[in-house]
């Protein structure tokens, strides 16, 4: 006995002990013979009640039942022992399944972080491209606003020319104060600047907004590239974990999903959806460019054709004025000389006039001495017929002459009339050339050039 309870290897022993003396079969109280029960309780009347044996009559155990007390220690120690040597085992297979199984997880968590930090990276340098894109573009656009400001501002001049153009020319006199192609090509150009100013303002406005919301859509992608450059540090850090890391704890608390926390899908959606919406301002801004270039190169072409078309008209018109004045002149002088001659011809028939009063007077004084002839010499004679004719023919020549005096001087007055309205006219004229030519067309050397109007400077 001694030796099966000595180490752990005298633990088989008993099981030799076991098979060669069985263990006595244990038989119930209760089934033994009444006296035999009543003697192993020390009771009835077989039983020592004497004072000699009064301490040896304490209950004690049956040898069988010592045997067998012993006989289940053993098998207690045998099965605790088998017990025990399946559970380290199980305890070695556990301890080595979870091993691995912690080993495999741990790397198909490593995996899944690369993994995700591919994800992260690609998403991450997707948005950052759109950024720069987007970034890029607006400086684009920026730079077509600028040139739509120069050309709004170019147009000041061209229409403030247009405009002191048509002040200029209303101060022409009367005569030449007539709506003419020139007045109508400087309205259709006061008309077109106006209409291209408001072109450029509302597409100044268009610029603007389109800015914003680049701007706004860029923020969007920053924020969103942000969080994944946030995102890919701690997946990155979290991807470099080991068990040997002296910087790991436990965190019972973070076993579980946020209600917040969105999923692969819908987050990547939402960096598509950010991009989606990045990329759309951006074509819409390119087409906003190709629209500003259209626009400017079209409004600064109709400028000039319109610019072209004023000059054209101007250049007609100061032709024509040339043309009257010197067909004025022209006349001025013919009437001039005229009116020499009609002043030399008044004073001829005043002459001849005068020189008739001699002649009339000697026939009339002829007359009147012979109607003083005596008796019967007044006659009717010859000589009395032809005074009296020579007077009439005097009275008439005169009544002649007096009446191309009088048409004479009436011919000078119209003369001296026509006078003065050629010379007005002239005057008029001059004044019209000099507005056309060395106001309005000196004036409209200053418009601006193509490239000024379609905003390089």
């Amino acid at each position: 006995m001694a030796d099966s309870e000595g180490g752990p290897g005298a633990m088989a022993q008993p099981r030799v002990l076991l098979t060669k003396e069985p263990a006595p079969q244990t038989v119930p109280a209760s089934d033994l013979p009444m006296k035999v029960y009543e003697v192993g309780l020390n009771t009835g009347t077989d039983s020592s009640s004497g004072l000699a044996t009064a301490g040896f009559r304490t209950a004690k155990y049956l040898p069988a039942e010592w045997h067998l007390h012993n006989s289940e220690l053993y098998h207690k120690a045998f099965a605790g022992c088998e017990q025990a040597e399946h559970g380290r085992a199980e305890a070695k297979e556990l301890a080595e399944y979870a091993a691995a199984a912690a080993q495999r997880a741990q790397q198909d968590s490593t995996a899944a972080v690369s993994q995700r930090l591919q994800d992260i990276h690609f998403w991450k340098a997707e948005l950052q491209r759109e950024i720069q894109d987007l970034d890029a573009e607006t400086r684009l656009l920026a730079a077509q606003k600028l040139r739509l400001e120069r050309a709004l501002d170019a147009t000041e001049v061209p229409y403030a020319i247009a405009t002191d153009n048509l002040q200029c020319r209303e101060r022409r006199q009367a005569p030449d104060l007539v709506s003419d192609e020139v007045e109508r090509e400087l309205l259709k150009e006061a008309e077109l600047i106006r209409n291209i100013q408001e072109l450029l303002k509302r597409t100044l406005m268009q610029a603007s907004n389109q800015m914003r919301l680049n701007r706004d859509h860029k923020e969007f992608c920053e924020m969103d590239w942000s969080d994944k450059v946030e995102t890919y540090n701690i997946d990155d850090k979290c991807g470099k974990y080991s068990n040997q890391s002296t910087n790991i704890q436990f965190h019972p608390s973070s076993v579980k999903f946020e209600e917040s926390a969105s999923t692969p899908e819908t987050w990547a959606k939402f960096s598509h959806d950010n991009i989606y919406r990045a990329e759309r301002e951006k074509l819409a801004s390119i087409n906003l460019r190709a629209l500003i270039d259209n626009i400017l190169h079209d409004t600064s072409e109709d400028m000039r054709k319109q610019c072209a078309a004023v000059n054209e008209a101007f250049a007609k018109h100061c032709e024509e004025l040339d043309d009257t004045k010197h067909k004025l002149e022209h006349h001025l002088k013919k009437i001039l000389k005229e009116i020499g001659y009609q002043e030399a011809n008044i004073a001829a028939l005043k002459q001849a006039i005068k020189d008739k009063e001699a002649p009339m007077k000697v026939a009339q004084t002829r007359l009147y001495d012979r109607s003083f002839r005596p008796n019967l010499d007044l006659c009717r004679d010859e000589a009395q017929f032809r005074l009296i004719r020579e007077v009439e023919e005097l009275t008439e020549s005169i009544n002649s002459l007096k009446k191309k005096l009088l048409e004479s001087e009436q011919a000078l007055r119209n003369l001296e009339d026509t006078r003065m309205n050629l010379e007005k006219e002239i005057a008029v004229k001059t004044n019209s050339i000099f507005i056309d030519r060395q106001k309005c067309m000196a004036q409209r050397t200053r418009y601006p050039v193509v490239v000024k109007l379609t905003g390089y400077q």
